[in-house]
């Protein structure tokens, strides 16, 4: 029998001919209780029975929003959220108690540099509250060639994590798919500190991550397409040719057939058919943006990648120091996505860095204003009835004017406030 639709009244819905009569009042009945057409399964619903499904950001709202297990964020995300009004309280948090921990004596550079690693963390701690899983914390990309600071910085994200009551296995710290931050990242995993090594283009550093032993890699689907299109000046790509989808199904089936334990996210998609071509993947990091594509579609998607059924029989390798520079010199998309990506990443940081500066500057003012004010009024309001009169004013008429905005020959806190404010706003300009 059939049913017209969700929507449709009950008296429409046909019973097939040939029932007899108590058959269909039998079939009448069950109609009445149960005759609506569950909706189509999204892309997104399918998508998240073969994938586990990532959210690419680091905007709260949009993670609440489609509340998926795992989240992934870096210094642009990390930038951008800092944007939105509604996470400057995030911010000024983390400025605040990285003043505290580093001293009143500091130097601003000091201070914004550990407000990095706390604003970081802090938002890493606010998605955890939504994610039932894990979130990618990134150590800075200015450390990507270097092993040993890459170690240390990997150690104090997680023992920041670890001081807010919150275990190692709920974070992934995010390094720079180098011979460096793989060998960093190699010494972190033997210490239980798991990691995804990101800005990863070529297959060798795919093979070099599985030898080390990380939890997961991040190949750059939709950066490996913006080269190849550069390059050959073609303006698209079918799904299955796309080269950033071929890369990442490569690294798939030969960590299956090897039986390597590190997991594979793609990532950095450009279109919803990167995306339906890696259905199976181990997991995916998809951007809001996408992901609504992927909601409001009901398309029919079907497996492309199978963990137990790994398809290619690419010879195994090894990848030791030698081999890994040989490969990434002989793959020009590798070599330019990855210095392209860790100088964006770099300087994403450094423009995060100023705001920094300037909005601790504005915290750091604002809290001088509010003592100087408070002093201003202990040796000048006599009566204390929090107003300054021009007969209980200590200091010059000509300041007490500038200060009297209303011309009341009053000075209240708020005057005072706003002169400072105007003074600091002449000496810094």
């Amino acid at each position: 029998m059939g049913c017209g639709g969700e929507d449709q009244p009950i008296e429409t819905c046909r019973i097939e001919q040939g029932d007899d009569e108590l058959t269909a009042l039998k079939s009448q009945l069950r109609l009445q209780q149960t005759c609506h057409v569950p909706a189509m399964a999204t892309l997104l619903d399918q998508l998240s029975a073969m994938t586990v499904v990532v959210a690419d950001t680091g905007d709260l709202e949009a993670i609440r929003k489609f509340t998926p297990r795992d989240a992934t964020t870096n210094p642009s995300l990390i930038l951008a959220a800092a944007q939105i009004p509604a996470y400057q309280s995030l911010i000024d948090e983390a400025l605040r108690s990285s003043r505290k921990l580093i001293g009143d004596a500091a130097p601003v550079e000091d201070v914004v540099h550990e407000a990095l690693d706390e604003i970081s963390v802090i938002f890493g701690k606010e998605i955890l509250k939504i994610v039932p899983r894990r979130v990618s914390t990134e150590v800075d990309a200015r450390l990507s060639y270097d092993t040993d600071a890459t170690i240390e910085k990997g150690r104090k994200l997680i023992r920041l994590y670890n001081d807010a009551g919150i275990s190692n296995d709920r974070v992934l710290i995010k390094i720079a798919s180098t011979w460096e931050g793989i060998k960093a990242a190699e010494v972190l995993e033997k210490e239980g500190i798991h990691c995804n090594l990101t800005l990863l283009f070529g297959f060798g550093q795919a093979v070099a991550c599985a030898e080390a032993g990380v939890t997961l890699v991040s190949p750059f689907v939709g950066r490996i397409l913006d080269w190849y299109k550069a390059d050959t000046g073609r303006d698209s790509y079918p799904g299955p040719e796309d080269p950033g989808v071929i890369s990442v199904t490569r690294i798939f089936n030969y960590y299956k057939t090897y039986g390597y334990k590190t997991e594979v996210m793609g990532a950095s998609f450009r279109n919803l058919d990167e995306i339906t071509e890696l259905a199976g993947c181990d997991l995916l990091t998809i951007s809001p943006k996408l992901l609504d594509q992927l909601r409001e579609s009901d398309a029919s998607l079907s497996q492309k990648l199978d963990a137990t059924n790994p398809s290619g029989g690419e010879e195994q390798i090894h990848v030791d120091r030698e081999r890994f520079d040989a490969m990434m010199a002989a793959d020009r998309m590798a070599t330019d996505k990855l210095g392209e990506g860790i100088k964006g990443f770099s300087k994403a940081i450094e423009t995060l860095e100023h705001q920094l500066a300037h909005r601790l500057a504005e915290l750091e003012g604002g809290e001088a204003f509010r003592h100087a004010v408070q002093e201003i009024f202990m040796l000048n309001d006599m009566n204390g009835d929090g107003c300054i009169t021009r007969d209980e004013w200590l200091g010059s008429d000509a300041v007490f004017d500038a200060l009297d905005l209303d011309h009341d020959g009053r000075l209240t806190p708020e005057e005072v406030r706003k002169g400072f404010g105007a003074a600091l706003t002449l000496t810094t300009a």
